[in-house]
């Protein structure tokens, strides 16, 4: 069970913060730091959820990520008295005349705050292709330095270059991202015969890649949850010892975003402004993956950190009736 905060909570608060995970958490701690109070979130719902190991986090690396949140949420609780952690889900955000944000629970409390922390995550949108969920972040991988080191030194594995890693570019990069694990690998298209001819005449004579065109009907989970088998429309099959796939993603709190107005970018992503990760609504600050390319934990982490300092400069700028540094810096932007 994850810690419990200290209660009761505040009425008002510099900055409420929508998602528990890493950069909501980053972003509780960094706030805190520097005197300001929040109120985390936490809906207890991740995106990886089925992983029992996380990486690329100095001293956590290969580490569970739930042991993660329950010391980083309990580490802030044991030093800062600022900080209040509140476990459901947030169903409603409005920005109020008065420059306050009021969120509301599903229990249908509401809470209000200075600032506002959008770090609620992605959901990835699985292929419609049966197995492909089951195999998802077990054996299918959507990052090949978050997972596959584990399967180094196999003979296979294998690239689905479809939607968003059907771009030549994309496919080559992810199946050389695999070549560093595997001795071949193996793209496939799915059926785009076309898809197909354009990746094979990009590869070149040295990479040991080769292309697949033909149709999945179907994947299958390995024994004790390695590997996997790819099966065709022509009855064959072929095991792999992963895949790498990005599949295309929504915005955990969609909701949110439409209820306050905020921008979205072509990849449906929320739209932000450097250096703060401020959205398109003044006061409000995304972090995490719903507003970045890179969805891992160190960038979440970063991001986080970056969503707080511009809390920080929000809220005091509001204080003193200045601006603050970020609608300062928009300002010496050329029109």
């Amino acid at each position: 069970m994850p810690p419990h905060a200290k209660s009761p909570t505040p009425d008002l608060v510099d900055t409420l913060i929508v998602g528990g995970g890493p950069a909501g958490l980053t972003s509780a701690v960094t706030v805190a730091r520097n005197l300001h109070t929040a109120i985390v979130f936490d809906s207890n719902d991740y995106r990886n959820e089925r992983t029992a190991h996380f990486h690329m986090l100095p001293t956590w690396d290969g580490k569970n990520p739930i042991a993660f949140r329950d010391a980083a949420r309990q580490n802030t609780i044991d030093n800062y008295e600022t900080i209040f952690y509140v476990d459901t889900k947030i169903e409603k955000a409005v920005k109020k005349d008065d420059e306050l944000f009021e969120v509301t629970d599903t229990g249908g409390k509401v809470w209000k705050g200075r600032s506002l922390v959008l770090a609620s995550g992605i959901v990835d949108v699985p292929l419609d292709i049966p197995g492909f969920d089951e195999c998802w972040g077990r054996s299918i991988f959507h990052c090949l330095f978050c997972h596959g080191y584990e399967q180094r030194g196999s003979e296979s594995s294998g690239i689905l270059a479809i939607n968003d890693v059907a771009p030549v570019p994309i496919c080559l990069h992810v199946a050389r991202n695999a070549a560093q694990m595997t001795k071949s690998v193996t793209i496939y298209t799915h059926g785009n015969a076309a898809a197909a001819a354009e990746i094979e005449k990009a590869i070149g004579p040295v990479a040991p890649f080769k292309v697949d065109s033909r149709r999945i009907t179907k994947f299958e989970l390995g024994a004790n949850e390695l590997g996997i088998t790819i099966h065709f429309e022509d009855g064959s099959s072929k095991e792999e010892a992963f895949l790498g796939h990005k599949p295309k993603s929504a915005l955990k709190s969609s909701f949110l975003a439409e209820q306050l107005g905020l921008g979205i970018t072509a990849q449906g992503d929320l739209e932000v402004k450097p250096p703060f990760s401020e959205t398109t609504v003044s006061g409000c600050f995304a972090a995490g993956d719903n507003s970045s390319f890179l969805k891992t934990t160190p960038n979440a982490v970063n991001t986080g950190a970056n969503s707080a300092a511009g809390v920080a400069s929000h809220v005091q700028s509001r204080m003193y009736g200045q601006k603050s540094l970020s609608e300062f810096m928009q300002a010496q932007k050329p029109s």
